[in-house]
């Protein structure tokens, strides 16, 4: 039993899937370290808790908090500003919170396009609204004003919202790597750990990650044990048109793989089972978009100077460029959303 005292922590979930919070349990009988090194304060998904307790607290007074999932509604947002006014370290955990993930491929569309989708008549999920009812804000009923977070047009990463200290990358990340990060708080102790970073006035400027614990600022390439040579792509499959054998680099074989541009830290898990790397743990430090650092790389290994031919490679293989490049991290990125045409 450790003599320091124990520190608090808090975790929350906004605008994600939710296997963040799986992820931490899946760290299995550690979790129980977790309970002797913090009181877990807030958890929404595996105990009672309420936001009115949270807002008791004294500015500062949780040590850290998880936040994971990206910002889409106006009650994720004062989460959001209230969990970093209570919290001393404030991280962005797993892909949702710091790139905006699956959910933020959404900005591809307006809020209307969206609930187009979900409320119209005749939908999937609605197949009869005559009078085209849509979620409201407020509501008036004869018990009283009913109440709903208001749904942006645009969903927006932790940090486009708030100020962030640290990011832990993944969908969802490694248990080893949550365990990995956890252990770096509770042994250095948040005062040490805060120290580390540059002398500045902003947050922004502390390590953007956990790579110096973790040791993440490299490639999945660098984690694949498959054979490398030299890449001269005449064709791009999807997933379900080739076997791809074991051995070799699967993007050498025309699997569109972005293990060239994405931060290891995951161990080349989905190579290791013959599938492409999807993107999910980011971008390596310094790089601005993850998107366009992917088609830079591939940029260089099409074998074709033909722009007929080139452009033939990428809609035959690539149908679905957004997805591809930006499947994690359209939030984030130089786009952030679709652009509205402007007509001259």
């Amino acid at each position: 039993m450790s003599d320091k005292p124990k520190g608090k922590l808090a975790l929350y979930w906004a605008a994600s899937c939710g296997g963040c919070d799986i992820a931490v349990l899946a760290i299995d009988e550690k979790i129980l370290n977790v309970a002797e090194a913090f009181d877990i304060v807030f958890w929404p998904c595996a105990a009672d808790g309420k936001v009115r307790d949270v807002e008791k607290m004294d500015d500062g007074s949780i040590d850290v908090c998880l936040f994971n999932g990206g910002i889409r509604t106006s009650e994720q947002e004062y989460m959001a500003q209230l969990l970093r006014r209570k919290s001393k370290v404030l991280v962005a955990f797993g892909s949702c919170a710091s790139e905006g993930c699956i959910p933020g491929l959404a900005n591809m569309n307006t809020r209307k396009e969206v609930f187009d989708t979900v409320y119209k008549e005749g939908s999937a999920t609605v197949p009869e609204n005559p009078q085209d009812v849509r979620p409201q804000p407020a509501t008036k009923m004869p018990e009283g004003i009913l109440h709903l977070p208001v749904f942006y047009d645009t969903l927006r990463t932790l940090d486009q919202t708030v100020e962030v200290d640290y990011y832990l990358p993944g969908c969802p990340p490694e248990a080893e790597n949550i365990w990995k990060a956890i252990t770096a708080i509770r042994g250095k102790g948040v005062r040490n750990l805060l120290c580390e970073a540059p002398e500045g006035p902003s947050r922004q400027k502390v390590p953007d990650t956990f790579s110096a614990v973790i040791g993440l600022n490299t490639t999945v390439c660098e984690e694949c044990p498959r054979k490398r040579g030299e890449k001269k792509i005449k064709k791009f499959y999807r997933t379900w048109e080739i076997i791809p054998d074991e051995e070799t680099c699967l993007l050498e074989q025309g699997l569109l793989c972005c293990g060239i541009a994405t931060r290891a830290g995951c161990g080349a898990l989905c190579p290791a089972v013959n599938s492409p790397c999807i993107g999910c743990y980011g971008a390596n430090d310094g790089v601005a978009d993850f998107g366009a650092r992917m088609m830079s790389a591939l940029a260089s290994v099409i074998d074709s100077d033909d722009p007929d031919e080139i452009r033939r490679i990428i809609e035959e293989g690539i149908p679905d460029p957004v997805g591809s490049f930006y499947r994690f991290s359209l939030a984030a990125s130089q786009l952030r959303r679709k652009k509205k045409m402007q007509i001259a």
